[in-house]
């Protein structure tokens, strides 16, 4: 069993770009990986906030990355956004998720999927709390037994979230983790390998090979409406991804 760390951020537009690859990746071999997710803390603010590699330190300034990471990825990314209501935090989203989180890795998978849809597919600012309420509520209506709103938003109030994301923050720090998606492989006893940004899905393979050299795909996402069903809802572009490159 090959154990990822996945370290993210619902605010990520890199990771929407990377979510087909990552999504083949854990169809092809969910018997042989487990994951958990890091948030990141992408933006804790704009007051001091600064991404010197896209000369980045207002709201307007982040449209033209995701402009770029949608031309690259062919993934819908609501751009506009960060003209028309821009966020002023990923906190708030990543204490949601974490919240999420303590319901269980099936709650945290899904509603952390939820968020980047209502953002990266409807412009909707996941910053505000009445969206991140509003989201949860939606998903649990739709899968009764899979999250339970109401608790998410006791937690998040209680500050149950909180401590989880500070562990995460920490685990960042202290693997001097600064990019996104990042991800670390390793099997037990075995040296870690670390993957860091946007990357297709052959960079993926060469990564799980690199930490097991004898692991094959379980099986192939090579037939659209069993990737599609397996998965629920996707984009046409995950899709066309998960099929593509083979």
């Amino acid at each position: 069993m090959i154990e990822i760390e996945y370290y993210t951020d619902p605010l990520c537009c890199w990771s929407w770009a990377f979510e087909p690859q990552w999504r083949r990746l854990r169809y092809e071999f969910k018997e042989m990986i487990q994951w958990r997710y890091r948030m990141a803390g992408l933006l804790p603010s704009w007051k001091n906030f600064s991404d010197p590699l896209y000369s980045v330190n207002r709201p307007l300034q982040m449209g033209p990355v995701w402009m770029e990471a949608q031309q690259m990825s062919g993934q819908p990314m609501h751009d506009r956004i960060w003209g028309d209501d821009p966020p002023q935090s990923s906190y708030p989203a990543c204490i949601a998720v974490k919240c999420a989180s303590l319901q269980s890795a099936e709650a945290e998978e899904a509603y952390l999927r939820r968020l980047r849809e209502a953002i990266m597919l409807e412009g909707k600012n996941i910053a505000k709390e009445q969206i991140l309420f509003e989201q949860a509520r939606q998903l649990a209506a739709e899968q009764e037994d899979l999250l339970d709103a109401e608790q998410l938003l006791q937690d998040y109030h209680k500050g149950k979230g909180q401590q989880a994301f500070r562990e995460d923050l920490q685990k960042m720090r202290y693997g001097n983790i600064s990019r996104f998606p990042t991800l670390i492989l390793r099997k037990k006893g075995e040296q870690a390998f670390m993957i860091t940004g946007y990357r297709p899905y052959a960079v993926l393979l060469d990564a799980l090979r690199q930490v097991d050299p004898t692991l094959s795909p379980a099986q192939q996402a090579n037939d659209a409406d069993t990737y599609a069903s397996y998965w629920g809802s996707t984009t046409e572009k995950e899709t066309e991804e998960a099929l593509a490159a083979r």
